[in-house]
Formats: C-alpha cells, structure tokens, sequence
C-alpha cells in the first residue's frame, strides 16, 4: 500500500521535470485544451488495510451496537475472534491471548480483493491563459471486494461482503499548462455508487435476514498529467481517491429460542440480534491511464 501511494505521489510530483521536457508544447497542438472531450479511464484498484475490522453486535435491539453475544453459560460466543476478510473455515485458531482484537497468523481467511478498475468519461474544459478549469463526468465498475468475518465457538463463521456494482461521478477539474499542450490539474467531486452487500454463516441454526440501502454518495478526488497529442487526442495517468460511507446494512439473527443469539435471559432479546460491520466507510485508491478524444 505504501508503494502504491509513493508512486502516485511520484507521479503528481514529477510534473515540473515533465514540463521543462515539453517546452513549447507540441507543435501539431493549436487548439489548447478548451472545448468537449469523451474518453475512457482504467487501471488499478487498492483498498486501505482493515486487518481490525470485526462484526459488532445489538443484543437488545436498541440501535446501539457493542454488545458482546454470550453462550447460556455467560462466556462470550466469539472468543475465536474476528478477520478484515472472507472466512475460509469454520474453525478459527487460538488468539495470541485473550484480549488480542483479532485473530493470530495463519486465520482462515483470505484477503480483501484488490483489482482492475474501468470508466468511460465526458468532460469540458475551458483555458484561459495557462489556466484550465473544467468538469468531468464518469461511470464504470471496479471489481475490487471487501469483507469481514466473525468466529464462533460452535464452530462456525459469520461473513459481512461488500462489492461495487457500478459507480458515478460528476467533478471540478482545474490545472495549469506551460505550453498547450501538457496539462497538470487537480480534481475532485461528489460520487453514486451501488454498494452490493451480502451475508453468509456456516451456521444454520438461526435464521439471518438483512436489510439497508443499496446506493450511496460518497466522494472522488486526485489529480493526474494529460498531454495532448495532435489537436484531437491525448492520454494521460491518474490517481483518484473513493470514499462511500456505509454502515446501514443490518443483519437480523433470528429463529430458534435460546441460542446465544435470542436468548432473553442472558442480556439478549426473543427477537433476535442485529449486527453491522465496524468499518463504516468503503474506501479505495485508483491509478489508471487516461484517454480522450476531444473535438
């Protein structure tokens, strides 16, 4: 992760020595980079480390979730612990101690998925002088997947997942250009996604039925170089950041009386419990290469 953001940070970096390059611009270029423009984005996909991301828990049903699910003898039902990923097993090892927030090396879980991001774009710029500023909009897809996973005693595992079906942007666009033809610009506006989450167990004893919203708006930010060639193309590369919020999904773990999950007797209710995922934003990074054709 660290390597990715010191690239993108390179990339965004280098534009003075980019420049000096370039020094009065390509000769074909005489249009600057004023006027409309479609094209296309893509690249790769990475998402921040969430290795302490759990599964918590509304025993009572009060809205208010950090409960602690207890077997009838008053144990606690997830002493297996908890993995930023999708679980692979039932079983779960031995934490390194009892109070260790998530599980010890070797935890049957893989990774959250990192992939390949594509969108197609239309955008309008507008240069006054050395000055560009403009709009851009994009839609598309990543095929990057998160999820977290709890262990109970039983054994078995509790799955929270979460992918993007597709994603919408419209941002503010704005940069410089030494000489008409190599552009250095920032960008950043509202974003629309749908967020598809889902919910398995091993389990299956109790019943399990979620509900939440499916779209959200969030945000996309970054930066990137574009260089003109000739008056009707370009490409480019690009970093952009993505940030959805979401903590409205709720899974209801219900069905057979007196497990840990509706036992009344123990700080639980008949009812059931509810539970959500600790990690309340759906966040990733992007750098990509750009391409348009501009009239």
């Amino acid at each position: 992760m660290k390597a990715y953001l010191l690239a993108a940070g390179a990339l965004l970096a280098s534009g003075p020595a980019l420049a000096q390059e370039v020094v009065g611009g390509d000769p074909n270029v005489t249009t600057g980079f004023s006027g409309i423009y479609i094209g296309a984005a893509g690249g790769y996909d990475v998402q921040p480390n969430d290795g302490g991301s759990r599964i918590l828990f509304d025993r009572n049903l009060d809205g208010r979730f950090g409960d602690t699910v207890l077997t009838t003898g008053g144990a606690d039902a997830f002493t297996p612990g908890f993995c930023g990923g999708g679980a692979t097993s039932a079983n779960a090892p031995d934490r390194t101690s009892a109070n260790a927030p998530t599980l010890a090396a070797g935890t049957p879980c893989r990774p959250d998925r990192d992939s390949w991001g594509y969108y197609g774009r239309i955008g309008f710029d507008q240069q006054m002088g050395a000055v560009v500023i403009g709009v851009v909009g994009e839609f598309g897809k990543t095929e990057i997947n998160d999820s977290v996973s709890g262990f109970s005693g039983t054994p078995a595992n509790y799955v929270m997942y979460r992918d993007i079906s597709w994603e919408a942007g419209i941002r503010a666009r704005a940069g410089f250009t030494p000489n008409n033809s190599t552009l250095f610009y920032g960008t950043f506006g509202p974003g629309y996604a749908r967020i598809n989450r889902s919910f398995s167990s091993s389990q299956s004893v109790n019943t399990f039925t979620g509900r939440g919203k499916r779209n959200q708006f969030g945000i996309q930010g970054g930066g990137g170089i574009e260089q003109r060639i000739g008056n009707n193309f370009s490409i480019g590369l690009e970093y952009m950041y993505h940030q959805y919020r979401d903590d409205d999904y709720r899974v209801r773990v219900g069905g057979q009386a007196g497990t840990p999950f509706t036992n009344a007797a123990n700080g639980g209710t008949a009812s059931g419990t509810d539970i959500r995922r600790s990690d309340d934003k759906f966040r990733w990074h992007s750098m990509r290469a750009t391409a348009a054709f501009r009239f």
